[in-house]
């Protein structure tokens, strides 16, 4: 029983090898030769291991493809442009630690952000344990605390908050304050690297014509660098392997600073603006999202810092699906992501329909690495 479920997973495993290859091998222009003859190595080493490793090609144009295949991205126009780190030798928490340090100096290149992934060992078919994981979201992101005197910092950071602190890490409890990275491998204890504040490129917020809006005090951080997702190519699962690309001025100024469950600034942008929030029915929330969001794209321009606005970002993903259908392929994605949280209506993806099917490579939801808190 046994045997057969081994010769089963190896015998989709090679199919899985074989669909990437063969979409792989001819978007690079290679030769049917070269192809057969890559075939025949990998079904031999799935044969003699049970797994195959990726050429650096392979793995290069595979990540990049998991980019174009990105259901919930609206940013998919330059998924060529993804530069690919290969750490897959890196063995010890403090190999990863600085291939993290190296991913977030790089991508964030002083404003002029690249879109970059770093990608760790793949994960073993004979073991459940993953050799490499990064217990963050995104490799920078804000803590968040429960105090006497409320919440303090980003909601979203409280539970794996409590774990950097039972792990040793104690922050400075500001509503700003950088999270270590943390990291396991080969399953054992997890370690925690302070990051520090000057490998951070952060952006204050200010507006372009309120001069008041500085006194909010609001900022964020350049680069989102997702960490928590796993990349698979070919069958070949990799637990992690953080990437990123840059910011949409909605996902800070509607999302991260706006919605009620994160930093919930809204209410403190209307009395800035003095707008009446007595009733809704003067749209004060509509009017001092906008303000919010003019003030985010205004303050990273201002900054030097890359970020593209939700009616460019649609437009691009427009030119994005006519490359593809030139290409004759089929563009999949998740609508309730691609449309931008702020008037949505105004571009063409609200008026569309898409496939939300997965097609691989892709990056993958996984389940976290630590076990939930639980409250006493």
């Amino acid at each position: 029983m046994v045997v057969r479920l081994m010769l089963q997973s190896t015998t989709g495993l090679l199919q899985q090898a074989k669909d990437f290859l063969s979409t792989c091998y001819a978007e690079l222009e290679k030769s049917e030769s070269c192809l057969q003859e890559r075939i025949e190595e990998v079904e031999r080493e799935i044969r003699d291991t049970g797994t195959y490793e990726h050429t650096y090609e392979e793995l290069q144009h595979g990540a990049r493809m998991a980019w174009r295949n990105s259901n919930r991205c609206i940013g998919r126009l330059f998924w060529k442009s993804l530069n690919v780190f290969d750490e897959r030798s890196a063995r010890s928490p403090q190999e990863v630690k600085r291939a993290l340090l190296n991913h977030i100096s790089y991508a964030t290149n002083g404003g002029k952000i690249r879109p970059t992934i770093t990608v760790f060992s793949a994960q073993r078919p004979e073991t459940e344990v993953c050799g490499v994981r990064i217990w963050n979201h995104q490799l920078v992101r804000y803590a968040g605390y429960e105090t006497d005197k409320g919440l303090r910092g980003d909601p979203d950071s409280l539970a794996f908050t409590k774990i950097c602190t039972s792990l040793g890490w104690h922050g400075d409890a500001s509503e700003y304050d950088v999270l270590p990275l943390v990291v396991q491998v080969d399953g054992q204890r997890p370690e925690w690297f302070a990051i520090a504040r000057d490998e951070v490129l952060e952006v204050p917020i200010r507006h372009p014509d309120c001069s008041r809006f500085a006194e909010l005090g609001l900022q964020w951080y350049a680069v989102p660098m997702i960490s928590d997702m796993a990349l698979e190519i070919g069958g070949i699962r990799y637990p992690a392997a953080p990437f990123n690309g840059w910011y949409m001025g909605t996902e800070i100024g509607a999302r991260n600073l706006a919605d009620r469950h994160r930093y919930n600034k809204l209410p403190e942008v209307a009395e800035v603006f003095e707008l009446d929030v007595h009733r809704e029915r003067t749209l004060w929330r509509d009017r001092a999202l906008v303000e919010l969001n003019r003030a985010v794209l205004y303050s990273f321009q201002e900054s030097g810092v890359r970020i593209v606005d939700h009616h460019t970002a649609a437009r691009q993903f427009e030119q994005f699906e006519r490359t593809e259908t030139d290409a004759h392929r089929a563009v999949t994605g998740d609508w309730t992501w691609l449309i931008p949280p702020v008037s949505p209506a105004a571009t063409h993806i609200f008026h569309r329909n898409y496939d939300n099917r997965m097609v691989t490579p892709n990056y993958l939801r996984q389940p976290p690495p630590y076990p939930p808190i639980i409250e006493t």
